[in-house]
């Protein structure tokens, strides 16, 4: 239990406002709650949200120590009081969540505490009881691959050590396959092919760079894809990182003369589209292990897919997916 003894500066505030200052990593509805449930009590008795707090008064706080830290980036998950997450698969080790564009997997700069992908995974997992934070040295449910803030997709997560030992092992020795659905504009030739190069990050431009031919600091890539179908000038492919570069298919379409829809970096807006993001999905993600799983071996051959990618059905309504 925490008091709060109420002086000159504090009065005049209503309870709910208050307790939004001095607790803020306690998220207004769970605020509600408690007052209601009267594990927030002023003056000994249960009060209404909206009460005017007074010099002098006492407010008791009969809730969990962590909601009296102050906000940061590895306790942002206790501002998450709904976690909003569309799962696509989940077991006692990892969690596969379809990502939609607009939302940023980490916190960048500490601007967005309580908004990211990561934060919504672990203020699931701690409310289902599923992890207990307090009981951990250093542990805490994590991301093994990342998707930028405007590309939709699966991203795993993983629930224990183990399992994020192996999948980062994984990802690192290429034994997840992971496809990606793009509109592009134009129509790729050859329809299906193999697009390589060596790519390069400006950091201070926050963008890459690909050419044809080794530059000092570039690295490999490659993106294969297939054309599944075009029309009115756009096209719809289904690409296969064989590297996974920052940007890659971005960038790599776009030095081929084919830059995606809606994509400002890499292309040009297109005004006829109003789309405030670029057309790529990572749609599906299948395991395939060469080497030892460990705990993990039960995922090997196995497949997952989002429902639906919007930009897919609203150019090309009819195109099955692979």
């Amino acid at each position: 239990m925490k008091e709060f003894s109420i002086g000159a500066n504090d009065a005049g505030q209503r309870l709910d406002r208050f307790l939004s200052k001095a607790v803020p990593l306690l998220p207004a509805s769970l605020a509600q709650k408690y007052i209601r449930i009267k594990r927030i009590k002023l003056n000994g008795s249960r009060a209404e949200r909206d009460t005017r707090l007074q010099a002098g008064d006492v407010l008791q706080l009969y809730i969990n120590d962590e909601f009296f830290e102050a906000p940061r980036e590895d306790n942002a998950y206790l501002t998450v009081a709904t976690p909003k997450l569309n799962i696509v698969y989940e077991d006692d080790n990892i969690l596969l969540a379809d990502k939609r564009p607009g939302m940023a997997v980490h916190p960048h700069d500490g601007a967005e505490y309580g908004r990211t992908l990561i934060d919504h995974i672990q203020a699931y997992l701690y409310q289902k009881r599923q992890w207990r934070p307090r009981g951990e040295n250093s542990f805490a449910p994590a991301l093994c691959n990342r998707i930028d803030r405007n590309t939709g997709g699966i991203v795993i997560a993983a629930k224990n050590a183990e399992a994020l030992r192996i999948l980062n092992q994984k990802i690192k020795d290429r034994e997840l396959e992971k496809r990606y659905l793009a509109i592009v504009e134009g129509t790729p030739k050859p329809a299906s092919g193999s697009l390589k190069g060596y790519l390069f990050k400006d950091a201070k431009k926050n963008r890459v760079f690909v050419t044809d031919k080794p530059q000092p600091g570039a690295k490999t890539c490659q993106t294969n894809y297939v054309t599944l179908s075009s029309k009115n000038g756009l096209s719809l492919v289904e690409c296969d990182l064989i590297t996974g570069r920052t940007h890659q298919i971005r960038a790599q379409f776009a030095h081929a003369g084919h830059p995606l829809l809606g994509d400002g970096k890499y292309g040009k807006l297109n005004r006829k589209s109003d789309r405030n993001y670029q057309a790529l999905y990572s749609y599906k993600l299948t395991f395939r292990f060469t080497t030892d799983a460990g705990i993990l071996a039960y995922l090997n051959g196995k497949s997952f897919q989002v429902d639906k990618v919007d930009f897919a059905e609203e150019y090309f309504p009819g195109v099955t997916m692979k």
